[in-house]
């Protein structure tokens, strides 16, 4: 006869304090109600703030799985999924090493290039170069790269405090914008072509949507209010340039090692090429967001696609390493304080 399955409680962890708190709050709240709809046990986790008090209320909960429907720095960078680690606690998403690679612009960038994943080129400029806002200092960094430009934070997402500069008077009222979100901001040569979000679910590519933002710019606006926004899916691509667009979409996944539901952002030009912009780990589950679109186009509604993510819960840490690791130092490693003892030794002894 088959063991009848425990019932797991579930804990969908939204909110926290980053810029995205409400988008959160919002994906959060769908989440839940359609896991809850379908049957499961479920504990809405809504978090005031990022800190000390974050594994405790987890805790308190006493989950069996985390659904994380966080956004933004903290919640989506690897900082709670590796207290998640250390707790036991399986979660949705990508790993700690793939969560914060992929919420560190900088370091997509560059994980991209090294994998030959084409994207736009770029420049960086610190808060520390507060001198960046004096024209001579900004003629200086900006050579040649040419305008417009995308300025942007390296650390946040839904597009906050992203900005696009036509020449240096514009740049500089951007980067003292970006700078309000990071210490470090990315100048990103613009683009001119289709918006394309690739959707990717435990590995299987699910399609590619077309964005078309009625004010021109996918900015924070067009993303999370009704109407601003146009969506074909599939994107109005031709056959052959979109199987290309979903293969550089995967490639940009497994080259951040990205699991679990992820969206890619790309650019699609007139021409033949394509530039991916950024990974996103925790995509949003808004009414309007566009992974549930882009599920739905499969067959796939909102409520499967919620089940689909769950059942893609998992810790990342390989145990049997650690064991391993752990019975070998139990045999190798010296008794407790025999460094201390042994200095003390010397000293006694120089003394003498």
């Amino acid at each position: 006869m088959k063991k009848r399955q425990a019932r797991r409680r579930i804990g969908v962890v939204m909110g926290g304090s980053s810029g995205e708190r409400e988008v959160s709050l919002r994906s959060g709240t769908a989440v839940a109600d359609a896991l809850q709809a379908r049957g499961h046990e479920v504990v809405r986790i809504a978090l005031d703030d990022f800190g000390p008090e974050v594994a405790a209320a987890i805790s308190r909960a006493r989950i069996d799985v985390a659904v994380l429907a966080l956004h933004g720095r903290h919640g989506e960078d690897g900082c709670v999924q590796g207290m998640l680690e250390l707790l036991g606690v399986p979660y949705t998403g990508s790993s700690v090493l793939a969560s914060a690679l992929a919420m560190d612009k900088l370091k997509a960038k560059e994980m991209f290039r090294l994998h030959n994943v084409p994207t736009p080129p770029y420049y960086i400029v610190h808060a520390s170069d507060r001198g960046a806002g004096d024209l001579a200092d900004m003629e200086a960094m900006h050579g040649s790269f040419g305008f417009p430009v995308v300025v942007k934070p390296r650390g946040e997402g839904s597009s906050l405090g992203v900005t696009k500069a036509h020449g240096f008077g514009e740049l500089g009222r951007a980067l003292e914008a970006a700078f309000e979100f990071d210490d470090t901001v990315i100048v990103e040569r613009f683009v001119a072509g289709i918006e394309v979000n690739v959707g990717i679910l435990d590995g299987r590519v699910l399609g590619a949507i077309e964005i078309a933002p009625r004010s021109g710019m996918y900015d924070y606006e067009a993303k999370y209010t009704a109407g601003m926004t146009e969506y074909f899916m599939p994107a109005r691509l031709s056959p052959t340039r979109y199987r290309g667009v979903e293969n550089l979409a995967d490639r940009a996944a497994r080259a951040l090692g990205c699991t679990g539901a992820v969206r890619v952002d790309l650019l699609v030009t007139s021409g033949e090429n394509e530039y991916v912009l950024e990974v996103n780990t925790l995509p949003g589950m808004t009414p309007t967001s566009l992974l549930p679109k882009i599920a739905a186009h499969t067959g796939m509604d909102f409520g499967a696609l919620c089940e689909a993510i769950l059942a893609s819960a998992r810790l990342h840490a390989p145990k049997r390493t650690l064991r391993r690791a752990a019975s070998h130092t139990e045999l190798t490693a010296a008794p407790p304080f025999a460094a201390e003892a042994a200095d003390l030794a010397v000293l006694l002894k120089t003394a003498g």
